[in-house]
């Protein structure tokens, strides 16, 4: 069978537009190739009309490679300019997803029984991550996919999302002393939490808070009767220490509404990688029962998500071979370390 190329296999996952919440489509596709190829494929129910993709070299594989096919908005189809390939998905995670297929080929070919989960959700509520760590799983390590710049992360912060919302009295902006504005209230709140002096962390550095949306009103000439924004802090340390250094922020002046939460995440390393800190937050925290967790991917941060979001053909390429070593090395490590413990019993 022919050998898949990452840059065109990342050009056909990028041409189909898989936003959160509408990835049937690349599911599909990406099911279609794996059983096409010879892969024990099974798919794991998310929600209506959503489901992840799990495939196998064995019944019972030990590597698993995982990164997510849902993208954020807007779509956008992938074009090539010399190195670069650009779209929606080059770095984050498409292509990624498209070098880890090609390095789990590989893979299976010297007989090394490693499994591929590809997921929805990542970019929003990860339920993917969350109905995938349901089922059993015999695997031992789990080399996730992210754009790490090429390095091996031995960190990733947190997320806490939170929406604080405030209620005022409704009258005539004429005499605004007849009402209590519920966006003045809530100003004064944000500021508060704006001033905090939030955790740090020696290794995954500062804890950072953004005030991502903010609503309120009803007209110009109405005092607000209600307002609220919605936060996103980067954790570095235990959520609940977050919480409740916003609810003594808050003192009362508002409701907080808490959303979805992960735990920052602290990663071992592998000789001869290069490392660093990942300031966002991945899907490994939501899949305890995968392995032993690693990250690495190629492609920068720092465009994904921009209109501008690319990855070079060359570091596509460049990640096959270095999926291909950590799933090596990898499955040499779980051997030993399974081979230590029966003696040990």
């Amino acid at each position: 069978m022919k050998p898949l190329d990452p840059v065109e296999l990342a050009f056909e996952l990028m041409s189909i537009d898989s936003t959160s919440g509408h990835e049937g489509a690349v599911v599909a596709y990406a099911c279609a190739l794996l059983s096409g190829r010879g892969w024990r494929v099974r798919p794991i129910p998310v929600s209506e009309g959503r489901e992840n993709l799990l495939a196998s070299a064995t019944t019972e594989p030990l590597v698993t490679f995982t990164t997510h096919l849902d993208t954020v908005p807007p779509f956008f189809p992938p074009r090539l300019e010399g190195e670069r390939v650009v779209g929606r998905g080059a770095c984050d995670a498409k292509g990624i997803a498209a070098a880890m297929i090609c390095a789990a080929e590989k893979l299976r070919a010297r007989g090394v029984p490693v499994a591929l989960l590809l997921l929805v959700g990542e970019e929003t509520l990860h339920d993917g991550a969350r109905a995938a760590n349901r089922i059993a799983t015999t695997s031992r390590v789990l080399i996730g996919g992210e754009p790490t710049g090429s390095t091996l992360a031995v960190g990733c912060k947190g997320s806490l999302r939170a929406t604080i919302h405030t209620r005022g009295r409704a009258a005539h902006s004429a005499y605004p002393h007849l009402g209590h504005s519920a966006i003045d209230a809530l100003l004064v709140v944000l500021h508060d939490l704006r001033a905090l002096e939030l955790p740090r962390d020696p290794l995954l550095g500062d804890t950072t808070l953004n005030i991502g949306w903010i609503e309120g009103g009803v007209a110009d000439n109405v005092v607000a009767p209600s307002a609220q924004a919605r936060l996103m802090v980067r954790l570095v340390t235990a959520p609940d220490e977050m919480r409740a250094l916003l609810e003594r922020s808050v003192a009362g002046r508002a409701e907080i509404a808490w959303g979805v939460c992960t735990p920052p995440l602290r990663m071992e390393t592998v000789d001869d990688f290069p490392t660093a800190t990942m300031a966002y937050t991945t899907d490994l925290t939501e899949l305890s029962n995968w392995g032993k967790p690693y990250l690495f991917g190629p492609g920068s941060i720092h465009v994904a998500h921009g209109n501008d979001e690319h990855i070079l053909a060359s570091e596509l390429h460049r990640a096959v071979d270095s999926y291909e070593r950590l799933g090596n090395e990898m499955f040499r490590q779980s051997m030993k370390e399974g081979r230590a413990c029966a003696e040990d019993r």
